[in-house]
């Protein structure tokens, strides 16, 4: 049975010359997508947006109002459809799932240009390889921050501060070289050496001193709790020295 109630909603956004808010769209489209006719209006100049928000006593916009009733900006908006809201401080996991599923897909893809399959030991090792450029790179888009969260619980860094700068570019030197196949007897050592401090640094800080702790694994802004996926990164960079160089 179709319902004859049209549900339908009012959207106040900036849609000016030199600036549309993103947040306006994103809350039309949400809207649209709740199955909401939406009423949309522009506010175009900057003194007519100063003069809604007065009106409004509102300090932002976009703004929303459904059945009489302000809903409020684009997360207000999420929360109203039943979204949860992430705190600034809450741990995700996500970062570290998108790099390594996006990883093991390169490696399958890579390996069946190669050798018509996906079932092949180089698509491991380009799997492990891929993972430690990607998750090098998140390190050295802030190599700064990066090298402060690593203080926190590396071992070897609060010894020798520069190591938390060096780091990354051995993680990456490591990667790179094992994707190609080449100076296995540089890639190998590097690898296995920081793969090592990393997984005693993570068992000491998680599992011994019972820290609490935001890991450094995919940059400086990472909310990717220290624990099981931190040792796990450092375990398959160990075990892929150990391989490579017998291999």
């Amino acid at each position: 049975m179709t319902s004859n109630h049209q549900k339908n909603a009012e959207l106040y956004r900036i849609v000016m010359k030199d600036h549309i808010c993103p947040y306006g769209l994103k809350s039309k489209d949400l809207l649209e997508r709740e199955g909401f006719n939406v009423e949309d209006h522009h506010l175009e100049t900057r003194e007519e947006t100063d003069a809604f928000q007065e009106k409004h006593h509102v300090e932002t916009t976009p703004q929303t109002w459904i059945d009489g009733k302000r809903i409020g900006g684009y997360e207000a908006l999420r929360v109203y459809f039943g979204a949860k809201i992430k705190g600034g401080d809450d741990t995700s996991y996500k970062p570290v799932i998108a790099i390594f599923a996006v990883s093991f897909l390169m490696a399958l893809a890579v390996s069946w240009e190669t050798y018509g399959t996906v079932f092949t030991v180089r698509a491991f090792e380009w799997f492990i390889s891929v993972a430690m450029c990607l998750l090098a790179v998140q390190k050295l888009q802030d190599i700064e921050s990066f090298s402060t969260m690593f203080l926190n619980y590396d071992l070897l860094a609060r010894k020798w501060v520069l190591y938390g700068y060096l780091y990354p570019f051995g993680e990456a030197l490591a990667g790179i070289l094992m994707i190609s196949g080449a100076l296995v007897w540089l890639s190998s050592p590097i690898a296995l050496f920081i793969g090592t401090v990393g997984a005693i640094s993570v068992l000491k800080a998680v599992y011994i001193d019972k820290r609490e702790l935001k890991c450094a694994c995919v940059g400086g802004s990472s909310k990717v709790p220290l624990g099981f996926v931190s040792l796990t990164e450092n375990l398959m960079m160990m075990a892929m020295g150990i391989w490579m160089w017998i291999k």
